[in-house]
């Protein structure tokens, strides 16, 4: 029994934490660099940012490890420091857990590779696992008590994260990332993807979805869900902090701690019984979604009414997936980032 699965045991919801890259940009990390080095590089700065969302009042908090694959640390020449530098983040994450005193899950964040999978592209299923074993192995050292394995568009490719996992001997968590038209970049719709997880020998602790557009569209998803989960799975949502938009020469995020705390209510009305923020969320949010939660009786699961009445329209075709569109803004389609902002 790990941490996770005894707090889950205990608790009827865990909070996880918000953005990694939106707020190491705004600690000075620039665009286009790789967060991954400031685990070595500007050390105090990632603490200070795990501990930032600590004190906030999270579960769980992710590694700063999100494209901690060789294949995205070649971008930046750092493909042979893979272990190293993934050991360095969930080493740094442990050190902020002990020094808070109380109970929260050191998640190691394992993000694409950026390569497609055979047949598509040139990634064999042994070379991807090979790929996210390297990593997780460093998480592992580092003291991650689980690999965070998110924003997977296709099934090759969060099945060879989920292999990985398993070879390392870490539990996983695993999340997709819906698109706008309520399916992934490579065309998996939410009920697909609780089928491929159903079908695994060893199933996942927990999953679900994060990133992806607004709020309001990941919760669609996990509605959507509803018919295929089992009693006994763990749903989790990670939604962005509203839509992004292009406010003096930066991608800003639409999103108040109202909002994210509405969002938080209605995943856990919905099912969802790890809920946290993706792109754009901050502590601010995450203090918002925990006062809300703790103050909250789970309630009917909303409807899609409910959902936009509360979070707003939605984007694309997202609606159809629950067999009718709603109410839909389809021209929100830009801004989707496939780095955890």
């Amino acid at each position: 029994m790990t941490l996770l699965h005894t707090l889950l045991a205990e608790r009827p919801w865990l909070l996880a934490d918000g953005a990694t890259g939106t707020n190491l940009f705004a600690r000075g990390l620039a665009h286009g660099d790789a967060p991954e080095l400031w685990n070595v590089e500007a050390p105090d700065k990632v603490r200070a940012h795990y501990r930032d969302f600590i004190e906030a009042g999270c579960d769980i908090v992710l590694t700063n490890t999100f494209g901690g694959t060789a294949n995205r640390l070649k971008l930046h020449g750092a493909q042979d420091r893979v272990y190293e530098l993934n050991k360095a983040a969930a080493g740094l994450l442990a050190q902020e857990i002990a020094a808070a005193g109380h109970a929260v899950v050191c998640a190691g964040s394992v993000g694409p590779t950026g390569d497609l999978f055979q047949p598509l592209g040139p990634l064999s299923h042994e070379d991807g696992v090979a790929a996210f074993a390297e990593q997780m192995r460093g998480l592992k050292d580092g003291g991650a008590e689980a690999a965070w394995i998110e924003t997977m568009s296709s099934v090759e490719e969060f099945t060879a994260a989920l292999d990985a996992a398993e070879t390392v001997g870490l539990p996983a968590v695993c999340t997709l990332s819906f698109d706008t038209n309520g399916r992934t970049m490579m065309g998996v719709t939410p009920t697909e993807f609780v089928r491929a997880m159903h079908a695994r020998a060893v199933r996942p602790v927990a999953f679900g979805g994060n990133c992806g557009t607004g709020a309001a569209d990941l919760l669609v998803g996990l509605l959507s869900m509803r018919d295929a989960v089992a009693s006994d799975d763990v749903i989790v949502t990670k939604a962005n902090c509203g839509i992004p938009e292009y406010v003096d020469g930066a991608i800003r995020y639409n999103g108040t701690p109202r909002l994210m705390a509405d969002y938080a209510i209605l995943a856990r009305d919905a099912g969802a019984r790890i809920i946290g923020g993706c792109c754009g969320t901050q502590p601010e949010h995450i203090r918002a979604m925990r006062a809300a939660l703790e103050t909250h009786a789970k309630g009917a699961v909303p409807t899609l009414e409910q959902v936009i009445g509360k979070l707003g329209q939605l984007t694309g075709k997202t609606a159809d997936i629950l067999g009718g569109a709603g109410p839909a803004d389809a021209g929100s389609r830009a801004g989707r980032r496939r780095r955890r902002a």
